[in-house]
């Protein structure tokens, strides 16, 4: 099985080149998405370890984004809790798709928590700062300060550029992902 990560900064369209590569997806946000949608667990030991914030289930994101802003330690405490969970769903994924000829791991912290293989090819999918502004902004639950917050705990764009074996120049359209995506498979394939 080939594992492609795919790598780069928020807003830059990496879910989009994940999904438009027709193999298999581990989202990594979807799946955080889901546990505090549906996961009791999860819920207890965030409300345990966050009270004032995380206090009624199913989890709602603004409790969330609050509990990161009000508190630097806070984020380090519920990533500590959900990347935990998210790994075990990545772990039954592989497993569900052994068989498969290649798999995409979209998991925006995937070199930070060290969730990568050295043998996995890893893809930077590079935006315009413009563009990336742009589509940011639009989405509904866009939050300034957030967004800063999430940018100090990941490596630098140029740091995971450098570890990347390709590089996908994304302009928001079908044309320019699927040019690059043709050109890694028939690379690697």
């Amino acid at each position: 099985m080939i594992r492609i990560g795919i790598l780069g900064e928020i807003g830059a369209g990496k879910s989009y080149v994940a999904n438009s590569f027709g193999y298999p997806v581990f989202n990594a946000d979807m799946e955080v998405s889901k546990l505090y949608n549906k996961n009791k667990k999860i819920f207890y030991k965030l409300n345990k370890k966050l009270p004032k914030y995380i206090s009624s289930y199913p989890i709602d994101k603004k409790e969330i984004t609050k509990a990161i802003l009000s508190n630097n330690s806070n984020l380090k405490k519920i990533l500590k809790i959900v990347h935990g969970e998210v790994r075990k769903k990545m772990n039954m994924f592989l497993k569900k798709n052994k068989t498969k000829k290649i798999i995409i791991l979209d998991i925006p912290l995937l070199l930070e928590n060290k969730i990568n293989n050295k043998k996995d090819i890893l893809v930077f999918i590079e935006s315009s700062k413009k563009d990336i502004k742009k589509r940011i902004k639009k989405r509904p639950n866009f939050n300034n300060k957030l967004l800063k917050k999430f940018r100090k705990i990941q490596f630098t764009s140029a740091y995971k550029k450098r570890k990347s074996d390709f590089i996908i120049r994304n302009k928001f359209n079908k044309k320019s992902v699927n040019i690059g995506i043709k050109n890694i498979l028939n690379q690697i394939l």
